[in-house]
């Protein structure tokens, strides 16, 4: 899909809009002025977005985007922008910590959601099945790698026991 796709140019459009609207809240909460970020479609992978501090800059995952606009416009946009905004506010902080938080509820009025929802099949590469005492997580190529090589360990999230492989 090119950059001149007319599906991504109108959500182009209504990302920056958004963009805008959430400046002009955090600008009129904190008093200052906060530099429009740029904006690129070249994230890869099973990510929504990710902001990048001093650049300035969000990069958004084109396929996530076309197949879920409207979460994009609702949650991802103010959430990639939150980290920009804590970033010129407070300096390196904790990536989803209070500042952050504060930001996404107090600010731009919200929720404060780390991890997004969205169906991943269509991004996602070749995984690797890991289980842990409550269930079964599938690593990428990467973190199996990882393991393999014992210079990575992962935990459960929710039971806090090591991932073990199972071939």
């Amino acid at each position: 899909m090119s950059e001149t796709d007319p599906s991504l140019r109108i959500l182009n459009m209504q990302i920056l809009r958004q963009l805008r609207h959430y400046l002009l809240l955090a600008e009129r909460y904190f008093q200052r002025a906060f530099p429009m970020p740029e904006i690129n479609y070249q994230l890869r992978g099973v990510k929504a977005g990710v902001a990048y501090l001093q650049k300035n800059e969000i990069r958004f995952n084109r396929t996530l985007l076309l197949e879920n606009p409207e979460y994009f416009l609702q949650q991802i946009v103010p959430h990639e922008l939150a980290h920009l905004i804590v970033y010129h506010v407070f300096g390196r902080v904790a990536p989803h910590g209070k500042e952050w938080k504060a930001v996404m509820e107090t600010v731009f009025q919200q929720p404060a959601e780390i991890y997004h929802h969205l169906d991943i099949k269509n991004v996602q590469g070749k995984t690797f099945a890991y289980h842990c005492g409550c269930r079964t997580h599938n690593l990428s190529v990467r973190r199996h790698n990882k393991v393999q090589k014992q210079s990575a360990v992962y935990f459960c999230r929710e039971c806090k026991q090591p991932l073990i492989h199972l071939p």
